[in-house]
């Protein structure tokens, strides 16, 4: 199996190298994993791609590069330019330090990530590592993704259905904020939404006195409707939630064919 790698922290950062692990397993001693990743962190940058300006791209090691851009730039760039003759077999995002549950996906660098590998008809699957009291200051903070993730993903990939339509699926997976022997499984789960927390902005100011506005992240432990990707989080299980780039809300379309 060949498997292109990227994230939004940035191309030195230990969830990559988390992730190259897990991805590794994958891909077998026959296999291959490729590495194109942010030169610097790219977090909440969503889908963003540099549209309007070019990005120094650089290779680091064996199958090792570097864009400077997002993680869908990073995806573009390993698709159409170090894998050009040779397409992955699947694309991994990740994994982000920090949870990509709930309306936290929405920003995502790491969701931008698989999402664009999707829209290119690549298997694309996002992993993120939900962090808490219990695993925040581990010595190994992203055990968890690499002990469960290998097998985690066979899964997912035995069970995904054939796919041919025009947005392709593609899978987030947030791992609980828990020390490896106490994940309690995984669970297929929709997407939540944390009532009451959300990003804002607050300003600060600098010695000299000029205003600056630092964004702030809202409380990332508050209760979501039972069943979804960060309540099951929060209970210790590892939750899969299938996706796709469809933004239409289906159950309007035929309450507004009045205005038609």
């Amino acid at each position: 199996m060949r498997i292109l790698i990227t994230n939004d922290d940035g191309i030195n950062a230990p969830g990559l190298e988390a992730l190259h692990r897990i991805a590794s397993d994958l891909a077998g001693t026959q296999g291959e994993v490729w590495t194109v990743a942010p030169a610097f962190e790219q977090s909440g940058v969503g889908h963003c791609i540099s549209y309007t300006h070019p990005m120094l791209f650089s290779e680091l090691g064996h199958r090792r590069f570097a864009a400077e851009g997002s993680p869908a730039d990073c995806v573009l760039v390993g698709l159409h330019e170090v894998l050009k003759d040779a397409p992955p077999d699947l694309i991994l995002s990740g994994v982000n330090r920090g949870n990509n549950s709930a309306e936290n996906a929405l920003y995502s660098g790491t969701l931008g990530g698989a999402m664009e590998g999707a829209l290119q008809g690549i298997p694309s699957i996002a992993l993120s590592q939900y962090f808490g009291p219990a695993n925040y200051k581990a010595d190994a903070p992203f055990d968890t993704a690499v002990l469960h993730g290998p097998d985690l993903i066979r899964k997912i990939l035995s069970a995904t259905p054939r796919d041919d339509a025009d947005y392709r699926l593609f899978y987030n997976v947030n791992f609980p904020p828990v020390l490896p022997h106490d994940v309690r499984g995984a669970r297929v789960a929709p997407q939540g939404f944390r009532r009451g927390s959300c990003f804002s902005a607050e300003p600060h100011f600098s010695p000299s006195g000029k205003r600056f506005m630092w964004i702030k992240g809202g409380n990332q432990h508050v209760d979501t409707e039972p069943g979804s990707d960060a309540a099951v989080n929060l209970e210790g299980y590892i939750s899969v939630t299938p996706m796709r780039a469809d933004l239409t809300c289906h159950a309007t379309l035929e309450a507004l064919k009045a205005i038609e």
